[in-house]
């Protein structure tokens, strides 16, 4: 990504139409979104914040509301992922300025929603669940969510996904949120491996796992696709997200149970490979 952005900026360098600018500067936006998305994947915050503030800067340049609805949506993820559910929900409230409808706008109104939920806003959290099934089924088609489509996208299994980790937020309905965090799961098995968003789809078998688990139904866990991940396709919010069900295994329930203590060790294994690998990574000491 940061080669072919090279190319770009050479590109700028050069005469050209104005309407090539537009195109290259629409190019370089998206880019440092995606650069975005996967910098703050691997931990390096401050980097992700400086791609999104590159990107909106470009987006505002050409005036391009789709863009700058999704880098503001990439920002409430990012902060809500860093435990800042206030900026989180501010953040995809603004994005749904810029773009109100279609399945890009149903994504900015899923985020609002786990925000919410986050910050005990239960009521809010599900009027924001049914607001982003109407903004779903809205006629709606933009270049960035619809014809680039990928990471962009927010189809079906995605949507299914944010709406469970919304619902997991909120104890003593897990019959429900199981039932959504199932079917996100089948919706993410129907699709193309090429094309599946793993991380999300890995963080949903961990949410699934969390409300079976608080549920009672600790023989119905299956984090083997989780566990089975290359160490290079381990997010950071797999590890905190493990957190959770650890800590539910360590209710008096659960005390004694030999089937909890396996999951429980398999977790902090998951965990302490993640860590060693990494630090293989840092470079040598001189």
């Amino acid at each position: 990504m940061r080669r072919v952005r090279r190319r770009m900026y050479a590109a700028l360098d050069k005469r050209l139409w104005p309407r090539d600018t537009t195109e290259l500067y629409l190019l370089i936006g998206t880019l440092n979104a995606l650069m975005a998305n996967a910098v703050d994947d691997l931990g390096y915050e401050h980097a992700a914040d400086e791609l999104l503030r590159a990107g909106w800067a470009y987006a505002i340049a050409i005036d391009h509301r789709p863009l700058m609805a999704f880098l503001r949506g990439s920002a409430s993820s990012t902060a809500y992922w860093r435990d800042r559910p206030r900026q989180a929900r501010d953040l995809a409230e603004s994005a749904l300025q810029y773009l109100p409808d279609g399945h890009g706008a149903a994504r900015f109104h899923l985020l609002y929603a786990q925000a919410a939920a986050k910050l005990g806003d239960v009521s809010g959290a599900k009027r924001a669940i049914e607001a982003a099934r109407d903004a779903a089924e809205r006629p709606h088609r933009d270049e960035i969510h619809d014809d680039i489509g990928g990471q962009f996208a927010c189809p079906p299994a995605k949507r299914a996904y944010l709406a469970g980790n919304t619902l997991v937020a909120e104890r003593g309905n897990e019959r429900d949120t199981i039932a959504e965090l199932t079917r996100a799961a089948d919706l993410f098995a129907a699709e193309p491996e090429a094309v599946r968003s793993y991380g999300c789809e890995a963080i949903n078998h961990v949410n699934l796992a969390l409300a079976q688990v608080r549920d009672g139904q600790l023989d119905a866990v299956d984090l083997s696709k989780v566990f089975e991940l290359p160490i290079a396709k381990r997010i950071e919010a797999l590890p905190k997200a493990l957190t959770n069900v650890r800590a539910e295994l360590a209710q008096p329930r659960y005390r004694g149970s030999a089937a909890a203590a396996e999951l429980d060790e398999r977790i902090e294994a998951f965990g302490r490979e993640s860590i060693i690998e990494d630090l293989r990574d840092l470079p040598s000491g001189g």
